[in-house]
């Protein structure tokens, strides 16, 4: 078989592939996943990691990806690496691989500013399709958004986005206001953040009707790209051919000017995909697998991106301000130290827990060195995971200007046209990926983490990333689905357990429950939950049980106020957690009894070790 260099690359052939290597270069680790068909399926072998190469002294993409290879070498003893790049294809079972395929989010991601007519409808379904499409939004233009023209102009040549997606008017109407945002951009002549001598791309997916004055001031200074209408009429929302030339401009003008990705480019048989968009398509291939409506959240060190598949919706969101390294001091300033503090179960000082941040952010690759420091850090992901969601709701809502007909009854039912349409009582899975989530050492942290930061009602089953290898099956998926769903079902998909937890809340020792769980033995168990208490009943992974719940109170499991459930449900590592907290969740004003509970909670779960509370106890 003959060599593959970096200016030839074979033809991509699923069916023969049985070695397949993927990669992530994320905002602070790169990693590398193994992948190989053992018999008739495809399995997960090995990973590696180290730190990402895309900043100073390195400048250079690579060199972290050949390191975290390097890694999966020294374990499973497979060549992988040339000179050139990625050995591919294979030459024999102890060399190369079949397939290579990488994702990015280093040196900041897709960065992205987006504009529109009207705040609350055009601008709001065009800052939809640049998250969809893996983008961080910097900004969001609008005519009504009480700017001037000469602050829009400022902002816009201060942001220096990676491109720029125009959307305004639905088609055959007025172009005037869709000119006038064109000629600020033209003003303020912004420059890309990477690459200064390349053009801007510009997307522009407006009214159709002003596509000829748009090229007319934009085609000269910018690399203009026209596609169809984001919003063609009122009633429908059409971002589909947005993301997709998005994705093209995204690898052709902003990954080929970043810090050695013209090289890793070379080394890959398919287009590098975004990593938040890749990390989406598996949140989207558990919903359509399972039929449910799901709620994803990957926590990244940078970003954190919530995703929603609900009623067969998909939207994605980013909070560019919250991650668990790079970002962690702006969690702290968006939520405040009191909001942090209440997670932690022992006493801190504001100033002891600002330095312990500060020092996470200027060395993002340390590790928590001590149980305090794991249950500090878990205290910030809770925060950061909570106000992600908040922001996704803004987004997660009916289109805004489409008319409806009312009736008596949404009088008393508002939410369902000025809130977001998500209701926690009908979602199905909570699924979290990202190195603090997949990395923590018991899979009952990560479920209070999820528990905590979304509060799910009803029955709900909790999930997680095993090794954080969604975004690497996300963009394998793309070229090979059958084998990214196979790793997906067997080495990647954690079961944490199922959630149970009434809408609604109470008093303190109150009954707010009772769950009769017909067990796989034939045994019944039964457990009656007061109010500001957890509980949990052991389930295995690949265990089914009937269980029944009865709540009382008022309290509502997804069948109405008061009303019983009956509903089968599949065990996992932490098993069945019954949660009477109340919805929402509000912890004691008491200090003492504030800790109390935590370690309380803490210990149900058996989420850390009995270290921690002799700590607590001091």
């Amino acid at each position: 078989m003959p060599r593959t260099t970096e200016l030839s690359k074979p033809e991509i052939r699923p069916e023969k592939m049985k070695i397949i290597l993927a990669t992530d270069c994320g905002s602070t680790t790169s990693k590398a996943r193994f992948f190989k068909k053992l018999g008739k399926e495809y399995r997960f072998v090995a990973s590696g990691e180290a730190p990402t190469t895309v900043e100073a002294p390195f400048e250079d993409v690579t060199l972290g990806v050949r390191n975290a290879i390097r890694e999966v070498e020294e374990l499973t003893g497979h060549k992988l690496l040339a000179p050139h790049g990625v050995i591919t294809p294979s030459r024999g079972e102890k060399e190369g691989v079949d397939l290579y395929v990488t994702t990015s989010s280093a040196g900041g991601g897709l960065q992205m500013m987006v504009a529109g007519v009207v705040k609350t409808m055009t601008a709001e379904s065009a800052e939809r399709a640049a998250l969809g499409a893996g983008a961080i939004v910097m900004d969001v233009m609008a005519v009504d958004d009480g700017r001037r023209p000469h602050e829009k102009i400022g902002r816009i040549r201060h942001l220096r986005p990676d491109m720029i997606l125009m959307a305004g008017g639905t088609d055959g109407g007025t172009v005037k206001h869709v000119v006038e945002t064109a000629e600020l951009i033209d003003a303020a002549k912004p420059k890309p953040r990477l690459g200064v001598d390349f053009e801007l791309p510009i997307v522009f997916a407006g009214n159709k009707e002003a596509r000829i004055p748009i090229q007319r001031i934009l085609d000269k200074t910018f690399a203009l790209k026209i596609v169809d209408n984001i919003r063609p009429v009122l009633e429908l929302e059409n971002t589909d051919p947005a993301r997709n030339v998005i994705h093209e401009l995204f690898m052709e003008h902003v990954m080929s000017h970043a810090p050695g990705y013209d090289n890793l480019m070379k080394w890959t048989q398919i287009p590098i995909m975004p990593t938040p968009a890749a990390e989406g398509k598996m949140f989207r291939t558990i919903a359509e697998t399972y039929n449910a409506n799901v709620i994803g959240v990957g926590l990244g060190g940078a970003t954190t991106n919530v995703y929603s598949m609900y009623e067969k919706k998909f939207v994605r969101t980013v909070s560019a301000n919250l991650g668990m390294s790079y970002s962690i001091c702006n969690v702290l300033k968006e939520t405040g130290t009191k909001n942090i503090i209440r997670w932690i179960p022992f006493d801190i000082e504001e100033e002891n827990l600002r330095n312990h941040l500060y020092n996470k952010m200027i060395r993002p690759t340390t590790i928590p060195q001590s149980v305090e420091d794991l249950v500090v850090e878990h205290a910030v992901a809770r925060e950061a995971l909570r106000l992600g969601f908040e922001h996704h709701k803004l987004l997660a809502r009916p289109l805004r200007g489409v008319q409806r007909r009312r009736t008596i009854a949404d009088i008393f039912e508002q939410r369902a046209f000025e809130e977001t349409y998500i209701d926690m009582l009908h979602v199905d899975w909570l699924a979290g990926t990202g190195g603090l989530l997949s990395h923590a050492p018991r899979r009952a942290q990560s479920a209070l983490m999820l528990i905590d930061g979304f509060q799910p009602e009803g029955v709900t089953k909790l999930a997680q990333d095993s090794v954080f290898m969604m975004p690497h099956l996300g963009v394998l998926s793309t070229v090979h689905p059958k084998a990214a769903l196979e790793i997906f079902e067997k080495d990647c998909l954690v079961r944490i357990g199922v959630c149970i937890a009434p809408r609604g809340v109470g008093k303190e020792g109150e009954e707010v429950m009772k769950v009769v769980v017909s067990m796989p033995d034939n045994s019944v168990l039964e457990e009656q939950v007061d109010f500001g208490s957890m509980k949990k009943i052991p389930l295995k992974e690949g265990e089914k049980a009937e269980v029944e719940i009865f709540p009382f109170r008022g309290g509502d499991i997804g069948r109405g106020s008061g009303k019983r459930r009956r509903v089968v449900v599949e065990g996992g590592v932490v098993g069945i957690i019954l949660d009477a907290r109340g919805r929402p969740l509000v912890l004691p004003d008491n200090n003492n009894e504030r800790k109390q509970k935590l370690i309380e909670w803490f210990r149900f779960l058996d989420a850390y070790p009995e270290r921690l509370y002799e700590i607590c106890c001091r």
